[in-house]
């Protein structure tokens, strides 16, 4: 009897132990959306204003790859749009004094005009005023056509040196660094001075402030979930407690697969589950990596 009442408690115990280490539906680690930014630009970085652990915002200004020879470039194809566009002509200017020719030769001809119908002028007279005024006319029309294709050609000349320089300042912009997203910065992968190529990667940075809890759940369970359901994710806070917060399920996965080689035993492992990612609202605790609970 004395046995039986010492292991009542010890039977009580460790029936509280299974029902705590059982009261989660699923568990797993949590995760990020990672993005590697890497420059567009080729040459040497000049600022680099990023350390690991640093939080970025959107669009933040942190450096750029020298530019240089870009901006010598744009100066020179501006150089070359200013003497091109110098020889545009001045199409009223150069055909002034052609105009002021005509003025003067429709004078003539309207005197001529008159003096003609007063019978002081002979129709020959007449006649060359008239000639006059129409030579000077087609002067100004031929002068006008030439000036108007030398105009267009300078023109037309001008348009790809303006392109050119569209590309240099999209070439520019792109040796700028800009954070594209807010979140922090996981790795560094470049310093100041380092010569770099398109492509090559600056660091790492991901969102903390939502953090993704992959979990896994079994086939049983995979009915009792839906996306946009709302659950209950907790960590561990030390060695007796929990620190509890309210997830959102917003992936479920169509395609079973054994469980992660992260569970220990080989039996566990050999069970098929369905992946889920719960998002999380993180208050500063949720790390990446950390192991945490899901109850549905």
């Amino acid at each position: 009897m004395k046995k039986l009442l010492y292991l009542i408690p010890m039977l009580i115990a460790f029936a509280a132990c299974q029902n705590r280490s059982n009261d989660y539906d699923a568990s797993g680690a949590f995760e990020s959306v990672e993005t590697i930014v890497s420059t567009e630009a080729s040459g040497t970085i000049k600022q680099f204003n990023v350390e690991e652990g640093m939080t970025l915002q959107p669009k933040q200004y942190i450096g750029y790859v020298d530019s240089v020879q870009l901006y010598l470039k744009k100066e020179q194809l501006r150089a070359q749009i200013d003497a091109t566009v110098s020889q545009i002509p001045d199409i009223p200017v150069q055909v002034a004094s052609l105009r002021s020719q005509l003025d003067l030769a429709k004078i003539n001809q309207a005197r001529m005009e008159r003096l003609f119908k007063a019978s002081s002028a002979t129709q020959q007279q007449l006649d060359d005023a008239n000639n006059q005024v129409e030579v000077i006319n087609r002067q100004i029309d031929a002068e006008l056509s030439s000036l108007g294709k030398t105009s267009v050609t300078l023109n037309r000349d001008v348009a790809p040196l303006e392109r050119q320089i569209a590309q240099l300042n999209d070439q520019l912009e792109k040796c700028k660094i800009i954070n594209p997203i807010h979140g922090t910065v996981l790795t560094k992968y470049a310093e100041n001075d380092e010569v770099v190529a398109p492509g090559k990667a600056l660091y790492k940075i991901a969102e903390t402030d939502t953090l993704i809890l992959r979990a896994y759940i079994t086939g049983s369970q995979l009915s009792s979930v839906k996306l946009g359901q709302t659950v209950k994710v907790r960590i561990d806070k030390g060695e007796k407690d929990y620190r509890n917060y309210t997830g959102t399920i917003y992936w479920i996965s169509d395609k079973a697969e054994f469980t992660p080689k992260t569970i220990q035993t080989k039996d566990e492992r050999a069970d098929l589950v369905y992946a889920i990612k719960v998002r999380v609202v993180n208050d500063g605790f949720l790390k990446i990596g950390m192991y945490g609970e899901v109850k549905l």
